[in-house]
């Protein structure tokens, strides 16, 4: 009886042993595609023991598989960037609820959800040719459709999710008939189809193809840290406006994440979540990627972002941008803002 007894001791403390080695486990679906990331989840894992297995993917690949896998999904946290795809998720009923002080703490409310958080952010801002375009003329988003600029206009897909995001921050602010406005003016003043990334509008700002574009600013930070000669010469002849000063301020996206309903390790996922909100996260965040922590009293050291002063920030809650995200690509269809 003593060496049954024993034998279902052992067993249990097997059990707690393997059951202790599974919370070390964190399962990750990122569509951040950023090198420098891997140095902020090492430093994770060296501080709390938990290993990181991460799948990385599009947005809509990785929601979808994780629609697909349902209840059996080993995934801990979805992380992606732009607040509407956050939304996407939060719409399809795939993050949980978390409940932190740390994170309702650290992280400023227009930046979180009760599911979703915000752990780094970029401003959408004006780039111009300092030699096509007087930058008292472009110093608001409402400029960019103003006739003076025909033929100067560039710009990535109105399909993309910046562009959305920043249409739908306009609709917020000043309704749906001066966001179409805008819009229609962006598309009579184009220089050339829609085409290509933010880097992309960048040069061809540069080289004069066109005279002014919007970009996010971790693209702007990310050309001027470059050392290439090429690309020096080319950041020589653009400059930089934070729009909308005297008004809202400059437009601003996220970079974010949350917990899985159906998460397996919630513990670890709570942990990192608070993790990313901590001082060491959000500098690897603005070193590492050229983003501003959204911890606001985090401090960073990046020539790049201090190159670009100080500005006004948007504080349009984010969970507002997905709200009216559908208007705004009718909208953009509407102009043709392909």
């Amino acid at each position: 009886m003593k060496l049954k007894s024993a034998l279902i001791a052992v067993s249990f403390a097997a059990l707690a042993s393997s059951a202790c080695a599974e919370d070390k486990i964190l399962n990750l679906y990122s569509a951040r595609h950023y090198q420098t990331d891997e140095a902020l989840y090492a430093n994770f894992t060296q501080q709390t023991g938990i290993k990181i297995n991460r799948i990385e993917g599009k947005e809509d690949e990785l929601l979808e598989r994780i629609k697909n896998e349902g209840s059996n999904s080993p995934a801990d946290i979805f992380l992606t960037v732009d607040a509407a795809r956050l939304a996407k998720a939060h719409e399809l009923g795939l993050f949980a609820p978390v409940a932190s002080k740390l994170l309702e703490t650290r992280l400023p409310a227009h930046l979180r959800t009760e599911d979703w958080f915000s752990f780094s952010t970029r401003a959408r801002v004006i780039v111009y040719n300092k030699g096509a375009v007087k930058p008292e003329d472009v110093q608001n988003y409402a400029d960019l459709a103003n006739p003076k600029l025909k033929g100067k206009f560039c710009s990535r897909s109105g399909s993309h999710p910046y562009n959305l995001s920043l249409m739908a921050s306009i609709i917020a602010h000043q309704g749906e008939a001066k966001a179409e406005e805008l819009a229609r003016g962006m598309v009579a003043n184009f220089a050339r189809s829609p085409k290509g990334g933010d880097t992309d509008q960048i040069k061809s700002v540069a080289v004069g193809e066109c005279g002014v574009t919007i970009s996010n600013t971790y693209y702007v930070a990310r050309l001027l840290r470059s050392t290439k000669p090429e690309e020096i010469k080319l950041m020589e002849k653009v400059g930089v406006i934070w729009p909308d000063q005297s008004g809202n301020g400059a437009h601003i996206n996220v970079s974010g994440g949350g917990m899985l309903k159906t998460a397996p390790h919630k513990e670890s996922a709570v942990k990192f979540l608070e993790y990313l909100s901590s001082d060491q996260a959000q500098r690897y965040f603005a070193d590492g990627n050229n983003e501003w922590p959204a911890v606001d009293s985090v401090k960073v050291a990046n020539p790049a972002l201090e190159s670009l002063g100080k500005f006004k920030a948007d504080k349009l809650p984010v969970k507002n941008l997905a709200m009216y995200q559908s208007k705004a690509q009718i909208i953009f269809d509407r102009v043709g803002f392909k």
